[in-house]
């Protein structure tokens, strides 16, 4: 029986219409083609206080961050749609991860779910340099919290006028971007769940 990898994808955006969400639509299309089973979740669902470590120190880490460190252990690999702030990371995505790689324990057994973990990065902007500033940025985060990022990206472009009215790319040359990544990434997530079933 072939391997049916788990991937999660979100966006680092949560605004109505957002480029980034519309093109995590698009990647959870292809990772389905790709035969992965996708799981689409909001960052809107799991609301956190700015990372603070007096606050940690207080409370614990935040229920929310608890829940989103389980679903990411329960995929096998992560893609993540990011739109570009001021050249880098928006903070609602920065803050979900500083939060999420905070996480060591769960229940009293050892939970570390960014480490290892095969991820996907997309990126989208309103101008022509398509995030590729926030997708470098992320990819340095995400290698700093010891994830396995693959080497394809797919970065948008001009997000106003990219996606037709079915929600898909109106650039052939973008569609197979995309195909790359997420055929690499699903190749990833496949080899990483055998490698945690042996």
């Amino acid at each position: 029986m072939p391997v049916i990898p788990k991937i999660l994808v979100f966006a680092g955006s949560v605004r109505t219409g957002a480029f980034s969400g519309r093109t995590a639509d698009v990647a959870q299309k292809a990772l389905a083609l790709e035969g992965a089973e996708v799981t689409r979740l909001s960052l809107a669902d799991y609301p956190l206080p700015m990372m603070d470590e007096d606050l940690e120190k207080e409370s614990g880490i935040p229920d929310n961050a608890m829940k989103l460190a389980r679903q990411i252990a329960a995929h096998d690999a992560v893609l993540i749609a990011s739109p570009e702030y001021n050249g880098s990371i928006p903070p609602l995505l920065k803050n979900t991860i500083d939060w999420v790689s905070r996480v060591r324990h769960d229940n009293g057994r050892v939970l570390r779910p960014l480490a290892g973990k095969p991820a996907g990065l997309c990126s989208s902007s309103a101008g022509h340099f398509a995030g590729i500033r926030a997708a470098n940025h992320l990819r340095a985060v995400l290698v700093r919290c010891q994830m396995e990022v693959v080497s394809p990206e797919c970065s948008v472009p001009e997000g106003a006028s990219a996606f037709d009215e079915a929600g898909n790319f109106r650039d052939g040359r973008l569609q197979k971007s995309m195909e790359v990544l997420c055929h690499t990434l699903t190749q990833a997530a496949r080899q990483a769940s055998m490698r945690i079933g042996a």
